[in-house]
């Protein structure tokens, strides 16, 4: 146990042992790693749905569905080898059970239209150290690939390169404005790495999905956590939420718009279409109001009698602002806006400071000197 090593693949959701007896390498299942990952909520359900059907994912987000027609007993976390284009591959099952069926129709898989390949078996102590052979070439591939490519002169970038488990080939992830002719490409890389070549073409948002890292919200980044189709995004959504057009703000890790922009686009649109549009100012008896600002999400909207300032502003409702501009169109003006009552907005209830943070010290103890004291002027006033 002293000439274990412990590694963390988090690109592959697993652990790997080196050492121990015979030097041999062991690898466990580490569902917290895996990217894309999916809660098995079915798990202690079983019906009968899919019982040949497993997920089993590879490195980073790739994943696919197997059929064991073999009759073996396989579970969550079981390495497997699987079927190939060229050869066998290792992954690492992932799902299994009637959660597979639902996992298949959101993927838009039918059963019935659709060959799946098989699993052979379960993986041998060779199959992972061949496996792991492979996997430590990678990063050493990427960096010669990268510098073939600048000596070609392509205008690419290989953001990622993923070894087949018995290590005969590799994929070239690679990210490229246009359409890049790798042919030559290929014929270098077949002769430097003596392998199979496989590119595949990804965008900025896939490669930060491949990569992981942060947010600056503090959590995983989305498109490595769960998204699996990209939307379009555009400054649009930052817009209609009212927010500063800065690029460098509104953009994330893969230097595109963040994928959050378009969370909430539909709430702000459904509350934009009952707040109406202001095109002038509103005429009062005492002046005219002029809009300064609107909260989009509690549709309220603050006007000021001065055009250029905001020191006095007086809040309105949306629907309240669509009767003074009918009233308008009537010629009719209200008598002042400082008369209005204040719109009852939502409350914002905090229990920060309710309770004293020293409420968690332990309580101090009360030195009892008073009746020390006492004690000792009564024993005096004995002796004497």
């Amino acid at each position: 146990m002293d000439n274990e090593t412990i590694q963390y693949d988090c690109f592959r959701g697993c652990t790997v042992v080196k050492g121990g007896e015979g030097d041999e390498i062991s690898c466990g299942y580490r569902a917290g790693c895996c990217k894309l990952s999916d809660r098995n909520w079915l798990s202690k359900v079983e019906d009968g749905t899919c019982p040949d059907i497993f997920e089993v994912r590879f490195k980073n987000t790739r994943k696919g569905f197997y059929i064991n027609d073999s009759g073996q007993k396989l579970g969550i976390g079981d390495l497997v080898i699987v079927e190939a284009a060229n050869g066998h591959d290792l992954g690492i099952v992932t799902l299994a059970g009637p959660i597979v069926a639902r996992q298949m129709a959101c993927k838009g898989v039918i059963r019935e239209n659709v060959e799946f390949k098989k699993i052979y078996r379960k993986a041998k102590p060779l199959d992972i150290q061949k496996w792991q052979d492979a996997i430590a070439r990678e990063h050493e591939t990427m960096i010669k690939a990268r510098k073939i490519a600048a000596e070609l002169g392509l205008e690419m970038k290989i953001g990622d390169v993923e070894f087949q488990g018995d290590g005969t080939k590799a994929i070239f992830y690679y990210i490229a404005d246009g359409r890049v002719d790798f042919r030559q490409l290929i014929k270098v890389f077949a002769e430097e790495f003596r392998i199979r070549i496989e590119m595949k073409q990804i965008g900025a948002r896939q490669e930060a999905g491949l990569i992981g890292g942060l947010g600056v919200c503090g959590r995983e980044l989305c498109c490595a956590n769960y998204i699996t189709s990209f939307q379009s995004i555009s400054t649009s959504a930052a817009r209609c939420q009212d927010l500063s057009l800065n690029p460098q703000k509104l953009a994330g890790q893969c230097g595109k718009l963040k994928c959050c922009l378009n969370y909430e686009v539909a709430t702000y649109l459904d509350a934009q279409s009952r707040i109406p549009r202001v095109q002038g100012p509103l005429e009062f008896e005492d002046g005219l109001a002029y809009l300064r600002k609107t909260d989009i999400l509690r549709e309220i909207m603050y006007f000021s009698y001065d055009r250029n300032s905001d020191a006095d502003l007086y809040p309105l409702d949306a629907a309240e602002v669509q009767e003074i501009l009918d009233m308008n169109r009537r010629g009719e003006r209200p008598e002042s806006l400082r008369t209005e009552p204040e719109p009852v907005m939502p409350e914002f209830v905090t229990a920060v400071g309710d309770d004293s943070i020293s409420r968690f010290d332990a309580p101090k103890r009360k030195r009892k000197r008073s009746r020390s004291r006492n004690r000792n002027r009564g024993n005096k006033s004995g002796q004497k």
